[in-house]
C-alpha cells in the first residue's frame, strides 16, 4: 500500500494546492490513503469547519493536528463529531478528543494512526515518548500498519523518536518546522522516516507569513503582527510504501511542487 502524507496546510493557498495536487497524485501514484496535517489550515491558525470540509473535498482522508489544535473554536466540535481528525495523543489527559484512531481502508487493511506533539521549545505537554509506547503496544493488537505524525520543533527530537519506534511502526514523519527535509529514509528496523514533510502553503513567504514583516521583525527587534503570505503556493509532501503484511516500509519518496 501507498500512503501521501502532507506537510501543514496553510491558508486559503494551501487548501488550493490540494486541490490541484491530491487527486492527481492519487491517480499517478496509485495512493491508497491521504494524510495532511491541518492545523494552520484556516489563516495560519486553527482548523475551522469550512476548512475541515475543503481538505476532504480536496481528498484528504486524515487530518492531524498540533500545537494550534485550538486556533479555532470549531475544532472542540470537530473533534467531537468527526471520525477522522485526530489532536496529539500527549496532550493533558481531559483534553478533548482523541490522539489517535485505526481506520481501515477499502482493501480491509486495518491501519492505526498516532499524533504526537514534542516537549522541546513547544507549550507544556506529557512525554511523547512514553505516550507513543503505550499506544503503538494498544494499536498493534489491531493494526498491522501504523502511522505516527510527530509535530515537533528541534530535529533532534524527531530524530530521536524514529529510532524509539523503529521497527514498531510503518512510518515516523515529522511536521510543524514547515521546511521539508532532504532525510526521507528507510530505518534500519523497517521504519519510514522524514524529519519534516515540509509546508503546503505560501511559496514566497517565511513559514507561511508576509516575509518582509519577519524581516522587519528581525531587523527592528519590535513586535509585528503577523500576515499570512499571498501568491504563489507550493505542496510538500513524502509517499511511503508499505507491505500490508509485515507493515514494513520499502520506499520512501519527498513529494515537492512549487507554482
Amino acid at each position: 500500500m501507498k500512503v501521501l502524507c502532507i506537510g501543514d496546510v496553510v491558508s486559503r493557498i494551501g487548501r488550493d494546492m490540494l486541490f490541484k495536487y491530491v487527486d492527481d497524485l492519487r491517480y499517478s501514484c496509485n495512493i491508497d490513503l491521504v494524510i495532511a496535517n491541518g492545523e494552520n489550515s484556516n489563516h495560519g491558525r486553527g482548523m475551522t469547519r469550512s476548512c475541515y470540509s475543503e481538505m476532504t473535498r480536496a481528498g484528504v482522508d486524515f487530518i492531524t493536528l498540533g500545537n494550534h489544535t485550538w486556533g479555532a473554536k470549531e475544532i472542540i466540535d470537530i473533534l467531537k463529531n468527526e471520525h477522522n481528525v485526530i489532536r496529539p495523543l500527549n496532550f493533558p489527559g481531559k483534553t478533548p478528543g482523541r490522539g489517535s484512531a485505526v481506520i481501515t481502508l477499502s482493501s480491509g487493511v486495518k491501519v492505526g494512526i498516532i499524533n504526537l506533539i514534542g516537549q522541546t521549545n513547544m507549550a507544556p505537554c506529557n512525554s511523547p515518548f512514553e505516550a507513543a509506547d503505550r499506544e503503538v503496544e494498544r494499536l498493534r493488537k489491531t493494526a498491522s500498519v501504523i502511522l505516527v505524525d510527530f509535530h515537533a520543533e528541534v530535529t533532534s527530537e524527531k530524530v530521536a523518536m524514529g529510532y524509539f519506534l523503529d521497527g514498531r511502526v510503518s512510518a515516523v514523519f515529522g511536521t510543524h518546522t514547515h521546511i521539508q527535509t532532504s532525510d526521507s529514509k528507510i530505518l534500519n528496523e523497517g521504519t519510514g522516516y522524514i524529519t519534516d514533510l515540509g509546508m503546503t502553503g505560501p511559496a514566497d513567504s517565511v513559514l507561511g507569513m508576509n516575509k518582509n514583516i519577519i524581516i522587519n521583525r528581525f531587523l527592528t527587534g519590535m513586535p509585528q503582527k503577523f500576515e499570512i503570505a499571498n501568491g504563489r503556493g507550493q505542496f510538500c509532501g513524502c509517499v511511503f510504501t508499505i507491505d500490508e503484511s509485515s507493515g514494513r516500509c520499502t520506499d520512501t519518496e519527498r513529494i515537492y511542487f512549487e507554482e
